[in-house]
């Protein structure tokens, strides 16, 4: 059975979410506050959180910062805070997913069980595959850890199977909608716009010139091709 933790300060909120995702299969914990949350979180065996930004003590971004140092479960944002640059802060600090309040306990669900299965599969299938090497860039798949230069690069678990996607297929071009059909999934609500907030933080941590990236380049018209040349 799978574990959700949810960290949440409104008790009726969390319980809706803990009642509906354990109708559905699930065993659910809650949090309700930041510290509390951040404890359960990187101590226990988790394998999807959902996070609410505004949180007494601590809040979601700084949980989510501190969970990503450690682990690459999904995190799912669930807040009242709809503005996009919220919504990006969140998927800057290493969320999967931003679920705008108020959602149903379905759509939540149904969030919850796609970054399930993705997480599952990125940990089986893409496992499968060697090391892929371009240039000064090592990916290791068989323990889902990325060097460039030789020095260890942290990436969520969203930014790793980007990458990897975009490394297994070099020169090709990918447009938008080819990659976030391919990645997010069918039943994710989001937009092809979350592909270049990921594309930008996987240059961030890889290239020596993320405005003049060596790796991933940017196709204007097109898309994103992996540049092995």
């Amino acid at each position: 059975m799978k574990r959700i933790l949810i960290i949440e300060d409104d008790q009726d909120i969390a319980e809706l979410e803990r009642d509906y995702l354990q109708l559905n299969g699930y065993k659910a914990d809650i949090a309700g506050d930041g510290l509390q949350g951040l404890k359960k979180a990187v101590s226990g065996m988790y394998d999807v959180v959902v996070v609410d930004l505004m949180l007494p003590h601590k809040d979601g971004y700084e949980i989510i910062k501190e969970i990503r140092k450690t682990k690459e479960i999904p995190i799912i944002v669930v807040s009242a805070k709809n503005e996009d640059i919220d919504k990006i802060r969140g998927l800057d600090f290493g969320a999967d997913d931003y679920l705008t309040k108020p959602f149903s306990p379905a759509e939540l669900t149904a969030r919850v069980k796609a970054h399930v299965k993705r997480y599952e599969r990125l940990k089986g299938h893409i496992a499968a595959l060697e090391v892929i090497h371009h240039r000064g860039l090592e990916i290791n798949t068989a323990s889902h850890k990325v060097f460039v230069n030789g020095e260890e690069i942290q990436l969520t678990a969203k930014e790793y199977e980007l990458l990897v996607f975009l490394a297994s297929n070099p020169n090709i071009v990918f447009s938008k909608e080819h990659i976030f059909n391919r990645l997010w999934m069918d039943d994710y609500s989001g937009d092809t716009a979350t592909v270049a907030v990921h594309i930008q933080k996987i240059r961030k941590k890889v290239e020596k010139d993320p405005s003049n990236p060596e790796y991933i380049e940017t196709i204007w018209g097109s898309g994103y091709r992996f540049n092995s040349v």
